[in-house]
């Protein structure tokens, strides 16, 4: 019996990818490059500054200008931080829908607390999860399962009663490994690296209001 349903936030609850790519663009910019269409982006845009630099400037952590690169991105980013971005089309009515089912929900995010606090409050749900566990909190981050596992323990909720929601193959492998139900969202980022069936989940969407033939 799910009790408690856990969401990822960047390509699961909230389309971010237009601020995170306005930042990436900012960068090319200023360095004389012409910028990306945001479709383009949109599909690393759930792996944050590694995967979008990687995919603008073809830089990885390790490499000699990356840290610099990060730190000028998540600057940039800060300071346009909900312009574009807006939950997807649905997010609300599910979040309805689980609340008037008695169930609990909350945030589990790699994205540092610095951006889900002030992000989470443009998007009017900072009062509304019975948890946020962001990037930073938990030594530990996706897909370890040491997040979900710091929600469940929050929630006074056993993972076993726990879905969690997600548009990353690094939130299917964190659900497992934390012994939750993994469900991927369809219409989420998903990334370039290998189609989603293969991931290892049983349940796959293509609009959040799907979640509710699981719940």
């Amino acid at each position: 019996m799910i009790r408690a349903v856990l969401f990822d936030l960047d390509g699961t609850l909230a389309d971010t990818a237009p601020d995170l790519g306005h930042a990436l663009n900012r960068q090319r910019i200023a360095r004389g490059l012409v910028s990306l269409p945001i479709n383009f982006l949109r599909t690393e845009a759930s792996a944050g500054a590694r995967g979008l630099l990687n995919l603008g400037f073809n830089i990885k952590p390790g490499d000699l200008e990356y840290e610099m690169m990060c730190n000028e991105f998540l600057d940039f980013y800060a300071e346009r931080l909900c312009n574009d971005t807006c939950l997807f089309p649905g997010v609300i009515e599910l979040l309805e829908q689980i609340e008037a089912r008695g169930l609990l929900w909350g945030i589990v995010t790699n994205k540092h607390r610095r951006f889900t606090g002030p992000l989470l409050k443009q998007l009017d749900l900072d009062q509304r999860a019975a948890c946020v566990i962001s990037g930073g909190d938990t030594v530990q981050s996706k897909p370890h399962p040491e997040p979900l596992l710091a929600a469940s323990h929050t929630l006074t909720i056993p993972p076993i009663e726990c879905l969690y929601l997600g548009d990353d193959r690094r939130d299917v492998e964190a659900s497992l490994a934390a012994g939750m139900e993994p469900v991927i969202a369809k219409y989420g980022y998903l990334g370039s690296e290998s189609p989603p069936e293969s991931w290892g989940a049983r349940y796959l969407i293509e609009r959040p209001q799907d979640l509710l033939n699981y719940l």
